[in-house]
Order: C-alpha cells, then structure tokens, then sequence
C-alpha cells in the first residue's frame, strides 16, 4: 500500500520492520520541508516580509491540522515539542510538579516506555510523590479490573500508553478516561504508538495529556506534540525561557510571558520538522487510519500465523491488536537473530525496546520485535519467515 510514495524504496533494498522507532517518509514529506529550506526560508514571529508571512502561516496553521486529526478543543492547545519524550518532560516537570504533594499516586504500568516512567520516577526523588504499576494480566497487557483494583484514594494521575511499543497491546483510552474525568483524576496518554496507527479522540476519550511524535508517523525526526486540556495549560510552568515566549522583561527583573501556547515554545523552533508534520498528518489522512489499522491487522494475523510454523521461535503477543509482533529463536539471542536478518536486508529490532521493566513480566531479557506499517507487504513477511526457517545457519553468517 502506497509504497510508490517512500523514495527509499528506489534507492535501497530493504524489507524495513522497524516502524515502531521509527517511520520511512513519503516524498510529500521530504518536498515540504525542501520547499521551506529551498524557496522562503524565515524565522516565525519575527518578520514581516513575504517569507515571513508565509512561513508564519504555515507553522500556525499546523496547530489547525494536528487539533482536527486528533479532535482537541482549541489549537491552542496544542504546544509542538522535539517529541515524545520532551512532551512528558514538560508534562511533568511543568505541570505535574506543582500540581502533585507528597504522598500522591501516580498509575503507570511496567510494559511503559521510559520516556513515561524515568520522568515520574525523578518526580517521585524531588517531591516525594509515589509512583505505582498497573498489574498485567496473561497476555502482559491491562485489563480494566486491573486498573480498577489499583486505584486508591491517593491516585491523582494516570499516565500510559494508548499502545505499548513492546507488546502492541490496545489500552482501553475511552474506559479510563472516563472513569478518571468523573473522579478527578488527571489522564495522560502516551500517543507514540497509536496516533500513527488509529483514530485518538482528545475530547470523547476524556484525555487531559496527549504527547506523540513527528517521526513515528511519517514525519520527521525533531519534532513532537503535546496536547493539554486549555484550562490545565494555563496552570502549566514553562521549563525553557527565552526568545519567541515573552511579550517584555525588564532590568528590574519584571517579565510578561506570552499567551499559551507560545510561552512553551521558547527560542527557534524546528520549523521545517512543523512543516513536515503538517504534510505527514495530511498524507495518513488522505489514505485513512482505519485503512491502517486494517490492513496492519491482516499482515500481523499473517506474520503470526506463519512464524507459529516455525518451531524454534516463541512469540510472545500474538492476541495484541496491533502490528507489533515480538518473537525469540530458541537458542539464539535476539541481537544475533537482528543480524542474521541484516544479511538479508531485513530491518529489525532487538533488545528491551527502551521498556526494561517489561522483563520482569516477560522473563526474558530481550526479543526480537518486527513492527509493521501500512507500506509492507505479504511478500516481505514471506521473506522473513524464510530467513527464519534458515536459523540454523546463524553462526554462519553472525560472529
């Protein structure tokens, strides 16, 4: 599906299955970012002559894009990041420090990514909040009892991802949302995986925190959202200061900080990388993410169906709805399997995948994750489950 559009596959032979770290981009991409270097390169908010005026209403006009592909309220509630991790930095370090006391509860789970458990954890060492997981059922993922039994008085935050980059699995973002909007709890949802994939309702999920990245979804590297409900962005401290966020300062040591969201966007932004996200959530919509989402679908059914062939490999996820898949070779660790595949030209990942607690539940160290987007194909898993069938010749090729 649309693989005419990624350049890459001109100029490289490559069955690519890393799309969870990160996403190939579509030439659309690539030309809007060229366009901005190429033919009216400006700073934003600083001039008023053509360029200026065009690279202003571009980047601005983004936030329109971003508010109506994820259904939030205001554009304004929209503050554009380096990614993921810098959204939940700013969450925390912005927000949640002054919002949370000693003593409160904060709901992760063990299958998070770091980006959304280390900043919780320096919380937890600067204020003395307490931080706490969601236990996993059989399939490491979370069941809604679960996330009912760990709810205590003291729980003022829920933070987790809509899909886990390890597992894939599929959070119930509605159900928790709207028991934690009818409890006053806050509700963070971490988007890196699913915002790509399938539809997110800011509004009718009842999210109050949405951070996502460019790169994940088409778009390019250096760039990420943070979506915060407007009368919460207003409580919001800024952790970076500097040009482009204030309206005045003075020797006296007075300043006016800018409306919201330009007080959280201190300095030169990546202006180009705003550019191509814009071009990015315009290009998934044109093809439709529950086109993805379907066909995503098919192909993990038929990566899963046609490695349980395989004997010596163990999958780990084969019920998540997604198109992750993690998977062991009996007897080879999963950097060699990588390399192995690398042979053929088949890009992989091997590891924790940036989620090291997740062995805890998994008891095993690292695996091997082939995560799948809307350009593979049948035919590429073919390939893979061929090199596969083959893992005897390993050491053969890996030292």
């Amino acid at each position: 599906m649309k693989r005419e559009d990624f350049p890459i596959f001109f100029n490289k032979d490559i069955i690519y299955f890393d799309n969870a770290a990160t996403t190939l981009k579509p030439q659309c991409v690539i030309d809007a970012m060229n366009d901005y270097y190429q033919y009216y390169t400006a700073n934003i908010h600083r001039g008023v002559y053509d360029s200026a005026i065009l690279t202003d209403y571009l980047y601005d006009s983004t936030r329109f894009v971003v508010r109506d592909f994820v259904n939030c309220s205001s554009a304004k509630e929209i503050i554009f990041t380096s990614g993921t991790t810098h959204s939940i930095n700013l969450l925390v370090f912005g927000f949640m420090k002054n919002y949370l006391h000693e003593g409160d509860e904060v709901l992760l789970s063990k299958a998070e990514h770091a980006s959304n458990i280390l900043p919780w954890i320096r919380l937890a060492e600067d204020i003395g909040i307490v931080v706490r997981f969601i236990p996993l059922d059989a399939n490491y993922s979370i069941g809604y009892d679960n996330f009912l039994s760990s709810i205590t008085p003291r729980t003022k935050v829920v933070s987790l991802a809509h899909i886990t980059n390890v597992v894939g699995d599929v959070r119930d973002v509605q159900k928790i949302g709207n028991y934690c909007r009818h409890h006053n709890i806050l509700f963070h949802v971490d988007g890196a995986q699913s915002v790509p994939h399938i539809s997110v309702d800011f509004i009718h999920d009842n999210i109050d925190f949405l951070s996502f990245s460019g790169h994940k979804m088409c778009g390019p590297t250096g760039v990420g959202v943070l979506v915060v409900r407007e009368d919460l962005l207003q409580q919001m401290i800024p952790i970076f200061y500097g040009g482009g966020m204030n309206e005045s300062f003075d020797s006296a040591g007075k300043y006016k900080l800018k409306d919201v969201p330009a007080r959280f966007e201190a300095g030169t932004p990546a202006i180009a990388e705003v550019l191509g996200l814009q071009r990015a959530i315009l290009y998934l919509k044109s093809i439709g993410l529950e086109n993805i989402h379907n066909y995503e679908i098919r192909l993990k059914k038929y990566l899963v169906e046609s490695l349980s062939t395989i004997p010596s490999i163990t999958i780990y996820n084969k019920d998540s709805d997604s198109g992750i898949v993690i998977f062991n070779v009996a007897g080879v660790s999963s950097m060699d399997v990588a390399k192995y595949l690398n042979s053929y030209n088949i890009c992989v990942r091997s590891g924790n995948h940036c989620s090291k607690m997740l062995k805890e539940d998994l008891e095993v160290l690292s695996t091997v994750r082939v995560s799948l987007y809307f350009y593979n194909t049948f035919e590429e898993i073919d390939v893979l489950v061929a090199a596969l069938q083959k893992c005897q010749d390993v050491f053969k090729i890996v030292e």
